[in-house]
């Protein structure tokens, strides 16, 4: 009986060995609670990485599973960042790490002292919590439920580009779009708005319409990059975004989360309606877009 339980424990020891060292995927584990959704962790952590050297995200629709291969100085890393939902405002961020090289003596040292690879690890680490807790500190995002968004007549630019350059894109196309309309005598009627027409979630980019309502004429000027049409109107759900617009985007994703939280089909193709012209400065906490997300109401069916 003795012998027995002697070779169980020894047979239990040596498994559990070799699943450390040569099974177990990951030589070591991080994680981080935070106060904001997948979709602006998502979003953060790509632009993070885009920020170090000899870093890349592969980028994939699924929002909540992502890989980083790091570089630094003569080692290279893999970084798989698993993120989960609390709450509709809250997350945890289980980060585990690969070191490609090392990864066997990374094992055998670790549980004896703190390496190097662990110092470096955890470095990292902190330093992408840092970057994610000035992010979420910028802006705020509150879905508002259910609403309509109206019909309107508008002039329109159409651009593509990525996510992460929207902002840019109505800037360049915002005083040509005034100016022109303004100069054929169009009278400008409400606030300029971001017409999503295709949203590439793999690639994050996006095809888009910026646009600017306008009292219809009798007769339309034929513009150069103008078009005109309305934009009809649709129920939604609807999300209101302070900050800066360069990350409204965030609202996106919020607005996702709440759908598949109460079971909400949407349409992909958010308008965004902006209340403030970022030219004028102040307080970007102040300034205010409203996010429609049209429901989808043919899967309803």
């Amino acid at each position: 009986m003795k012998k027995r339980i002697i070779a169980l424990i020894s047979f239990t020891i040596v498994g559990f060995l070799v699943w450390y060292l040569f099974i177990k995927p990951y030589d070591f584990l991080g994680s981080i609670k935070v106060k904001t959704f997948p979709g602006a962790i998502n979003q953060t952590l790509k632009v993070w990485s885009n920020s170090l050297e000899n870093s890349r995200v592969e980028f994939d629709s699924d929002l909540v599973n992502l890989t980083q291969h790091l570089s630094i100085s003569d080692s290279s890393y893999i970084y798989k960042w698993k993120i989960t939902p609390l709450t509709d405002s809250t997350s945890t961020i289980k980060v585990y790490v690969t070191d490609k090289s090392n990864s066997l003596i990374n094992r055998i040292t670790t549980p004896f002292s703190e390496t190097a690879f662990e110092k470096t690890t955890k470095r990292t680490i902190l330093d992408f919590n840092k970057a994610l807790t000035s992010h979420i500190e910028g802006f705020k995002v509150s879905v508002d439920g259910n609403d309509t968004f109206k019909s309107r007549y508008c002039a329109y630019v159409s651009l593509k580009m990525k996510q992460s350059d929207k902002a840019f894109g109505m800037m360049n196309n915002y005083s040509f779009l005034n100016s022109v309309l303004i100069a054929n005598g169009i009278e400008l009627k409400g606030l300029p708005f971001v017409e999503v027409t295709k949203w590439d979630m793999t690639n994050d980019s996006i095809h888009y319409n910026f646009c600017y309502p306008i009292i219809k004429p009798d007769s339309l000027p034929k513009l150069n990059n103008i078009r005109f049409k309305k934009v009809e109107g649709f129920k939604a759900i609807k999300a209101s975004y302070n900050g800066n617009y360069l990350s409204s985007d965030r609202a996106w994703y919020a607005l996702r989360t709440y759908a598949r939280k109460n079971k909400i089909s949407i349409k992909n193709s958010p308008i965004e309606v902006f209340h403030n012209n970022p030219s004028t400065g102040g307080n970007e906490l102040s300034w205010l877009a409203e996010i429609y997300m049209p429901l989808d109401e043919k899967s309803d069916n």
